[in-house]
C-alpha cells in the first residue's frame, strides 16, 4: 500500500472529519466566547472594581524612546484569557454532561429480545424436533 493510498484512507475516516469539523467549530466558538467575555463581562466587572478596563492592565518595563514602542507587561490582557478560557472550559463541560446524561438514559431503556424472522424460527424447530428424536432413541 502506497503512501498516498495510506493518507488517503486515513484522511476518509469519520474520526478525522469529525476533528476537523470540530476544530473550526471551536475556534469560532472561541471568537464568540473572546467578545462575550470581552464586550459583556469584563465591562461590569471593571466597573465593580473602580472603572478599571482590564485589557488596559499593564506595568511599563521600559518607556517608549523615539521610534522605539514602550515594553509593555499587560496583565490584564491575560486576565481577559484566563477568564475566555474558563468560560470555554465550562461550556465544554456542560455540553459532555449533557451528552453523558443523554447516553446513560439510553443504556438504561430496557431493550426487548429481538423477533426472530420467520428463517430462524423455522430452525428453531427443527433443532428442537432433532433434539426430541436424538433422546427418544434407545
Amino acid at each position: 500500500m502506497s503512501v498516498l493510498s495510506e493518507f488517503k484512507a486515513f484522511a476518509v475516516k469519520g474520526n478525522v472529519v469529525d476533528m476537523a469539523v470540530g476544530i473550526i467549530i471551536g475556534a469560532a466558538f472561541g471568537k464568540i466566547v473572546s467578545s462575550f467575555v470581552g464586550d459583556l463581562v469584563m465591562p461590569p466587572i471593571g466597573l465593580l472594581i473602580g472603572g478599571v478596563d482590564f485589557s488596559d492592565l499593564a506595568v511599563t518595563l521600559k518607556a517608549a524612546e523615539g521610534d522605539i514602542p514602550a515594553v509593555m507587561l499587560s496583565y490584564g490582557k491575560f486576565i481577559q484569557t484566563v477568564l475566555d478560557f474558563l468560560i470555554v472550559a465550562f461550556a465544554i463541560f456542560m455540553g459532555v454532561k449533557v451528552i453523558n446524561k443523554l447516553k446513560r438514559e439510553e443504556a438504561a431503556a430496557p431493550t426487548l429480545p429481538p423477533v426472530p424472522t420467520p428463517e430462524e424460527a423455522l430452525l428453531m424447530e427443527i433443532r428442537d424436533l432433532l433434539k426430541t428424536r436424538q433422546n427418544q432413541q434407545p
